[in-house]
């Protein structure tokens, strides 16, 4: 899938009265889904979640966004590396507190932080349990694909 392809999807969704609107591919599975009431602050079309293909049977190789620090200290730590391009947020709004922060127990599945691509505020989840023990980048800065944003002890 093409950038001009899920540009064309969001914007159907945004014109059309579907409230949810899942599609898997061969190994990226794409989820909207539009909430009763629009957030301030937020698009109509809420939540996108891409989902890297399942680890090898063997269980060796992590999730392409988590995978072990390099250095010999860090050799326990996981780093989550961001999805995609945008803006990272570290709360759903300017007055509520953040999703997580140093210290925090996250188990798979929790949202870390919101990151914002064309104009759509994307939900990211956590992909392992564990304490966030770093978070590499500030509210509101922009972030590149494969950018590590936060160090996670499993």
């Amino acid at each position: 899938m093409d950038l001009s392809e899920l540009k064309g999807i969001i914007s159907l969704v945004q014109k059309s009265d579907l409230t949810e609107l899942e599609i898997e591919f061969k190994d990226i599975k794409l989820r909207m889904t539009r909430p009763g009431a629009i957030t301030p602050g937020h698009d109509s079309v809420r939540e996108i979640v891409v989902q890297a293909p399942p680890p090898t049977p063997s269980g060796t190789t992590p999730p392409p966004s988590v995978s072990k620090g390099l250095d010999s200290a860090d050799e326990d730590l996981a780093v989550f590396n961001s999805p995609m391009v945008g803006t990272f947020y570290r709360k759903p709004s300017p007055d509520d507190p953040s999703f997580v922060k140093i210290g925090d127990s996250v188990k798979k599945g929790d949202v870390l932080c919101i990151i914002e691509a064309m104009k759509v505020m994307n939900e990211i989840q956590s992909e392992i349990t564990g304490e966030i023990v770093d978070i590499l980048v500030e509210d509101g800065s922009s972030v590149e694909f494969g950018q590590t944003l936060f160090r996670i002890k499993p």
